[in-house]
Parts: C-alpha cells; sequence; structure tokens
C-alpha cells in the first residue's frame, strides 16, 4: 500500500511537472503543462506506469466464490457457442472507456476487452450500463464481463469472481485549487462531495468525510462542470479520470491531492460459478502482462495522450 504514494510523490517531486497541491497550486500553474497539455497527460500519466511495473511483482487476488450465475452453470460454453463476449463497461470513465468525438467507445477498457474477444475468437459486444448497474446486471447473466475501472474489494469479490489486476488505481480527490490547501475542512457539514453509486469513491467519502454531504453522480464529466459552477465542493473518482479532467481543463483552477487517498487494484468481474471462464481470463490476462502488449495498452492510453485529440 506505501508503495503507491511513495513512487508517485517521488515521481513528481523529480519532474516537478504537475499541480503539486501541497504546493498550493494548479495544474495550468505550470509553464511546462500550460504549452504543453497533451505532454502534461503524459508527465502525469508515466506515475502509474512505475507504479504498475511494481504491482507485477506482488500476488494475484484469489478469484471469489460469490453467489455464482443465474443458471448455476459455467459460461463459458454458453459464450463459446453463442460467439459473442458482451462486455460491460459505463463508456464515461476515461481514460479507460470513453467515447470519441465519432460516438466510438475507447480506451484502456475497450482494448482489453477486444484482445480477450480476439483470443477467444469471437465477436466483442461492448454494453453500456450505469456504473451501479453493472455488478447486478452481471449477476443477472446480461452480461459475460464487467471491465469497467472496477476496483477489486471484498464486498465485490463476495458476489462475483475478478481476474487480474491489469491495473493499480485508487481514489483521489478533484476540487477547487483555493479549497484543495484547507484539508481540515473537507470533512465539515458545510462541504459537498460527489461520487459516483456503489463506486469505491463513495465508500472512501462516508468513511473519511462522514460530516460532509454526499451528492450521487451518474456521470463523473457532468460533476467536473458541477465543482467549475460552484454547485458542489469536489468529486472523489479514480485517480485516472481526475488526472484526465485537470489536462481537459487547463486554466480553470481545478487541483488535486499529492497523494491519493487509497491505493485499489483494478480487475475483471466475472460470474461467480463461472471458474473455468475466470481461469481463461486469469491466463489470457497473465499472457498479455509476460508478452508486454497489456504494458503497451497502458502507454497508449495512460501516457502518449494522442486520443486526446479524437475527444468531443
Amino acid at each position: 500500500m506505501a508503495c503507491y504514494p511513495y513512487y508517485f510523490s517521488r515521481f513528481r517531486g523529480l519532474r516537478r511537472g504537475y499541480s503539486a497541491v501541497d504546493r498550493g497550486r494548479s495544474l495550468d500553474q505550470h509553464p511546462m503543462n500550460a504549452l504543453r497539455p497533451v505532454h502534461a497527460f503524459t508527465r502525469i500519466s508515466l506515475a502509474f506506469l512505475l507504479v504498475i511495473s511494481l504491482a507485477a511483482c506482488q500476488s494475484l487476488p484469489k478469484l471469489g466464490a460469490g453467489h455464482g450465475h443465474p443458471a448455476g452453470q459455467e459460461c463459458l460454453h454458453e459464450i463459446i457457442d453463442r460467439g459473442i463476449l458482451r462486455v460491460g463497461m459505463t463508456g464515461a470513465q476515461p481514460p479507460l472507456n470513453m467515447k470519441n468525438a465519432e460516438g466510438e467507445l475507447i480506451g484502456l477498457d475497450v482494448e482489453l476487452a477486444q484482445a480477450l474477444a480476439d483470443a477467444m475468437k469471437v465477436e466483442l459486444e461492448l454494453v453500456e450500463r450505469p456504473f451501479a448497474n453493472l455488478l447486478p446486471d452481471l449477476e443477472a447473466g446480461s452480461i459475460d464481463l464487467v471491465i469497467s475501472s472496477l476496483t477489486i474489494t471484498p464486498a465485490r469479490n463476495a458476489r462475483v469472481a475478478f481476474a487480474g489486476p491489469y491495473l493499480i488505481s485508487g481514489s483521489t480527490l478533484l476540487t477547487r485549487a483555493d479549497l484543495v490547501q484547507r484539508v481540515e475542512d473537507f470533512n465539515a457539514a458545510a462541504r459537498t462531495w460527489a461520487a459516483l453509486e456503489s463506486s469505491t469513491g463513495k465508500a472512501v467519502i462516508l468513511e473519511k468525510f462522514p460530516l460532509a454531504q454526499f451528492v450521487v453522480i451518474d456521470n463523473q464529466e457532468d460533476a467536473v462542470q458541477l465543482i467549475l459552477d460552484g454547485e458542489i465542493d469536489g468529486l472523489v473518482a479514480d485517480f485516472p479520470f481526475v488526472e484526465y479532467a485537470l489536462v481537459r481543463n487547463l486554466g480553470r483552477g481545478l487541483a488535486t491531492l499529492e497523494v491519493p487517498l487509497t491505493t485499489e487494484p483494478l480487475g475483471v468481474a466475472l460470474p461467480a460459478n463461472s471458474p473455468l471462464f475466470a481461469n481463461l481470463v486469469q491466463n489470457y490476462l497473465n499472457t498479455l502482462d509476460y508478452t508486454g502488449r497489456l504494458m503497451q495498452m497502458k502507454v497508449r492510453w495512460m501516457n502518449d495522450g494522442d486520443w486526446l485529440e479524437e475527444m468531443p
């Protein structure tokens, strides 16, 4: 747990190019970022690549038992017979999954889903769902997998199985630059923090800021606008999204914490009573990792930043 904040902080201190909130500055106040916003995303995201390299040395979480698929049967045979892999995601969690200007789903989660479908020699069907509906739909059998910036937690792993992790993330706070230094004021009745329903961000707010007001939001990008409009004080969301929001809103007075509030493994959720399917997906993830292809995906979506030009 401690390795994530350590490397994250050390990297920022070396490059001095990010909105180091411990020094009370927002992202746009750094000349390098103001001149090259796409490269600002590059510098931000390299911290993740350092952490991900460490994650490869750690053991993977065990697959959960849970309540099982509604039919109580292994679903791998059904997927192969159907010839289609149905993968659920929100389509609104950049840079992991989002829609470009053409309305096409893109992102790390999308590319990973396509790689799994290709390995299984089936077609890919991306199914968009609100975040809170993803696991219920997986349990109901209307989707086969969930790849949507989903943290592996004990509560979730008691319901469904997980393969991975494929990325080490964490929850952090997006707020106004003038507020981010006043950490002592975060847990106050006058503060209003937002998060997705059923997200780890919601759990973080309720645990760390119990006196503050909590607002459920359906779309994280809408929450960013609420912050800019002064309707809420901030958003607790996955680190990659917060960094994306900062880069997309340069010069608008937003900032985040120097160290994320949590460290969280992101995994692929599967039906609980399908051990053959879970084993297959884990083996494919291992292969993508060992061959370096998973790292290439991470570099493309969390380091290069070229895809930002495709966004609306």
